[in-house]
């Protein structure tokens, strides 16, 4: 089975099923957006789409604008997921800023209540929001695993990802997708990947056919397929790594089998 394992919502869902049919692609796992790009027709369009993430970067939402956001992105995730479980399953956001208990109760209701995989994706604007994930990390202690995926391309510094692995390394159980490579890091994270058993590596934005060269090289089991659609193309994306892998078996794992195994698909 060939998965994409990281997707935004694009509407209408009968477009993304046409992608995922161009690219040969059985299935994907979907992420809440706020921002709808693919929508836009201009340049223009596309600017106005993308400032809605910009704001919410730059830390201008309240908590509770920010909440309400959440839960409207993962009602609209579970309309996609609901009108076609063959192809589609998700994972759900969870804001940051709440209380432990509070964490703990919308991962319940919103995740777990929904049949949701997996918490995310969380774009840091900040070190601040990297540090604040901390409390995600200890209300997953005491429910069950469920992955966590975290953005790790620019504004995310290296700074921020070291912060980021050393939280980690405080909650090694709890399993943790680094998205996009690590960026510029990639080297760096990387290194870590490969000495902790539940990191994860997502594949998508890679900048250059050498670093995803390496990275399925070195980490063939915990390197996973993914196009961020409509950020990327899942075709082009599966043709690289397809390109990129060193061994047909380890095209294979990354394609599918890694996320497969980790969600229990």
């Amino acid at each position: 089975m060939i998965i994409d394992s990281h997707e935004h919502v694009i509407l209408p869902a009968e477009s993304q099923l046409e992608k995922l049919k161009r690219a040969s692609v059985d299935k994907a796992v979907l992420f809440y957006t706020t921002p709808h790009p693919e929508k836009a027709k201009n340049y223009g369009e596309w600017k106005e789409e993308m400032a809605k993430l910009f704001r919410i970067l730059s830390g201008e939402s309240t908590e509770k604008s920010n909440s309400e956001r959440i839960h409207r992105g993962n009602q609209e995730l579970l309309r996609s997921i609901r009108a076609f479980p063959e192809h589609f399953t998700g994972f759900g956001g969870v804001p940051l800023g709440l209380g432990l208990t509070e964490t703990g109760s919308w991962i319940e209701e919103e995740i777990l209540g929904n049949g949701l995989r997996g918490i995310g994706e969380y774009t840091p604007g900040s070190e601040e929001q990297i540090r604040q994930l901390e409390t995600v990390f200890q209300a997953l202690q005491d429910l069950p695993e469920l992955p966590v995926w975290v953005h790790c391309f620019h504004p995310v510094t290296s700074s921020g990802l070291k912060i980021l692995i050393e939280l980690h390394r405080k909650y090694p159980s709890v399993p943790l997708i680094f998205g996009h490579s690590g960026g510029w890091n990639w080297q760096m994270l990387l290194e870590y990947a490969k000495s902790a058993k539940k990191a994860y590596i997502d594949t998508s934005a890679s900048f250059s056919s050498l670093v995803l060269k390496m990275l399925l090289s070195e980490l063939p089991e915990r390197c996973l397929f993914s196009s961020d659609a409509p950020y990327g193309e899942p075709l082009l994306c599966r043709q690289g790594i397809e390109f990129a892998s060193p061994e047909k078996w380890i095209a294979e794992r990354v394609l599918g089998e890694n996320i497969r195994e980790l969600l229990s698909l």
